[in-house]
């Protein structure tokens, strides 16, 4: 979905810091986290449903196996068989076996999309709220095929973002350059005048740098990780550490 449109109080807002214009963030572990349903209980629950079996005890080694499904595929197009392949990587390698496997997999990768099984970090509205009272415009960029208006409204955004872009309806995933594009033209931002915030190294921050856009990559579980090829890239463990990254620049 690609959805741009004004946001509101913007004549209360004070001048953007230097030449920064435009914040985009991902969404997906960035702004929102995954709640029960899709938790070790939720996804035998989605098995239940479908005839299935499984072990939560390995769920957690599941997920980290899962995730390479999403690394793996070099074609940049969004597909949804990408995502339904990782829902159906989980329950296989939690046991799940049996007629109903696809069905459970389409199920989840269904389920993904609905905005009541995720929660707000803490930190997403102050932060949100500061940067768009400084004059800076912010975006969404994701790779998903949930309704971001709706998960906007659902999450109380709107006042603060100008617009979002989903790589479902502009057909291109990150780090693929023409969401990027995309999503710098419809807000009239040069990319030396944007930044790219989010999770993932590969989709976030090496999407956004090889546009000339800046990247700051969110490290939330304090891993230590950092961006040995691009050194000049800030790592942060809460987006409350944003506005003094943006304003060092």
């Amino acid at each position: 979905m690609v959805l741009w449109h004004h946001a509101y109080g913007r004549s209360v807002r004070r001048a953007p810091w230097g030449s920064m214009k435009a914040i985009f963030f991902d969404v997906d572990f960035t702004l929102i986290y995954p709640g029960p349903r899709f938790a070790a209980e939720g996804y035998r629950s989605f098995g239940e449903r479908h005839g299935l079996s499984v072990d939560t005890d390995r769920f957690d080694d599941a997920v980290k196996a899962a995730s390479q499904e999403l690394e793996v595929d070099d074609d940049a197009r969004y597909r949804p068989e990408r995502f339904v392949r990782f829902g159906r990587r989980v329950i296989e390698e939690m046991g799940g076996r049996g007629p109903g496997l696809e069905a459970c997999a389409r199920e989840i990768y269904e389920e993904w999309a609905v905005c009541e099984h995720f929660a707000l970090y803490e930190d997403v509205k102050p932060a949100l709220r500061r940067l768009h009272a400084r004059g800076l415009l912010l975006g969404l960029i994701s790779n998903t095929h949930r309704c971001l208006d709706a998960f906007q409204s659902h999450f109380a955004l709107h006042p603060f973002i100008s617009g979002a872009v989903s790589s479902s309806t502009q057909g291109f995933m990150k780090p693929h350059p023409s969401i990027f594009e995309t999503a710098l033209s419809a807000l009239g931002v040069a990319a030396d005048e944007a930044m790219m915030v989010g999770d993932s190294l590969s989709h976030d921050v090496a999407g956004a740098r090889q546009l000339g856009m800046g990247a700051v990559l969110l490290d939330r579980e304090r891993t230590g990780r950092v961006v040995t090829s691009q050194p000049e890239v800030p790592v942060i463990a809460s987006l409350a550490d944003l506005p003094a990254v943006i304003a060092e620049r």
